[in-house]
């Protein structure tokens, strides 16, 4: 009997299952309806070549109408995306504290705003912010706009001149203006609705806030234009989120438990590493923050980032010392909330305090946000995790004490009275614009959806299942709220 010389012949796979990994690709792309054929991949393959070619057609093209990158276009806008970067980290920061000084039922529903929150900052302030904030000044400085949207355009004077490209200074000014806005959740958690939060968040963004930057950071801002200083936002972005957020709190009122026979009770939070850990990721963040915001790199940046940890370092000492002198032990909460009201009272001189008073400047913001803690319990306004105290009295002090320590101008340094007069009027316009604005949107907001706190009996269950409808540690045995 002669053997055949055929080989037998093999079934090929029917199912992803029974496909070699050779096989596995070729069997998917044949079960999408419309490239079961030969043509159909052959076309399909022609998708990456074309959009390639594409590619390099517009990078020719750009390259064509743009001079050779020169070295500081180059470092600058690497140095203002990493900035950027880091600011936009800061975001996880902000979740951390809040959700740890908060309690387990609400940890969903916290985490899910600080995420939201953003999201709906870089969508807000691409579609108008920007253009209310940097645009033409439409009202004598107090207004501003340019159009909807931004013009990413690369010039070659931007090159030639080491400037930012538009692109990487949107990304860095949304992620200030996302910080603005993470700031009134932590004042509102625990009791606030979900969807009117969303809504309040994206109108803080999109409008409130950049029209109030625009007076200091746009260069036709009237006050800028009289010599305010706030350098990178101790009020432009920290009280102004406070001031949004204590007049949310104030229409809210405290949390079920908060106050008993009108004394203030305390309400620990769940997690205290979880918070120390965000209070770690904020310092770290607040170097893309400050010393961005010289947006150039150049020998300032590593100057501020010095001012910036020493003002932190200052914060933190003094809101454990003053913690364990005003309730006998050394308080964990203080020290976080320390480092952070540090933090936030050198962000608004950082550049022109020398070394000395930016630890100084930050100590007594530590120090002071443990009175002023207390203080806001006193008088009824429940704030969760101490972000009035943090950011917006931390806010008022920094943005004063330009007034006094900086180099330039300050009163100590005998310049006189003028710049700290000046701070003084940027304090109190931000205050009002705010508070006027935000009670304004907070009021509208309550009356067209039936008020902005939810129902006693969601409160109690917690917001992570009224709002949510999941729990953050469901494998856990929740403890006693």
């Amino acid at each position: 009997m002669i053997a055949s010389s055929h080989q037998p012949r093999v079934r090929p796979p029917r199912s992803l299952r029974e496909a070699s990994l050779l096989e596995a690709p070729t069997l998917l792309m044949r079960k999408v309806r419309g490239l079961s054929s030969q043509e159909g991949l052959t076309w399909l393959a022609c998708v990456p070549l074309a959009l390639f070619g594409l590619g390099v057609f517009n990078l020719s093209a750009h390259a064509a109408e743009l001079p050779e990158l020169t070295p500081a276009f180059l470092i600058n806008n690497l140095w203002l995306a990493i900035a950027a970067f880091l600011v936009i980290f800061m975001n996880a920061g902000f979740a951390m504290v809040e959700a740890g000084l908060c309690r387990q039922k609400n940890a969903v529903n916290i985490l899910a705003k600080n995420l939201i929150v953003f999201a709906l900052a870089v969508t807000a302030y691409w579609f108008i912010g920007y253009s209310l904030m940097y645009g033409d000044s439409i009202a004598g400085g107090w207004l501003h706009f340019k159009g909807l949207f931004f013009d990413p355009t690369v010039t070659a004077e931007m090159v030639t001149e080491g400037k930012l490209t538009p692109s990487v200074d949107f990304l860095f000014q949304a992620a200030f203006a996302g910080t603005a806005a993470t700031i009134v959740s932590g004042l509102v958690a625990e009791r606030i609705k979900f969807k009117e939060f969303v809504i309040f968040s994206l109108i803080l963004v999109g409008i409130i806030y950049p029209i109030a930057g625009s007076w200091k950071w746009n260069a036709n801002g009237w006050l800028n234009q009289l010599g305010f200083i706030d350098f990178a936002g101790s009020t432009l972005v920290h009280s102004v989120g406070a001031w949004a957020g204590v007049i949310g709190a104030m229409m809210l009122g405290p949390r079920i438990g908060k106050y008993v026979d009108s004394k203030p009770q305390a309400i620990p939070g769940h997690n205290l590493a979880l918070a120390t850990l965000g209070a770690l990721i904020l310092w770290l963040g607040w170097y893309g923050f400050n010393p961005g915001s010289v947006l150039a790199m150049n020998e300032t940046v590593p100057y501020i980032a010095v001012t910036t940890t020493l003002g932190a370092a200052g914060g933190g000492i003094a809101g454990t010392l003053i913690s364990q002198f005003h309730s006998g032990k050394p308080d964990l909460t203080m020290t976080i909330n320390g480092i952070l009201a540090g933090l936030v009272s050198v962000t608004a001189g950082c550049d022109g305090f020398p070394m000395w008073a930016a630890w100084v400047v930050g100590f007594f913001g530590g120090a002071i946000v443990v009175y002023a803690v207390s203080f806001v319990d006193s008088i009824g306004i429940d704030d969760p995790v101490g972000a009035f105290s943090v950011h917006g009295v931390g806010g008022i002090w920094g943005t004063l004490a330009v007034g006094l320590f900086n180099k330039d101008a300050g009163l100590l340094f005998g310049k006189g009275f003028n710049q700290l007069g000046l701070q003084f009027l940027g304090v109190f316009a931000y205050a009002v614009f705010t508070i006027v604005t935000a009670w304004i949107l907070w009021s509208i907001l309550g009356a067209l959806t039936g008020g902005i706190r939810v129902h006693e009996n969601e409160e109690m269950v917690g917001l992570d299942i009224s709002e949510h409808g999941m729990e953050a540690y469901p494998d856990f045995v929740a403890s006693s709220n």
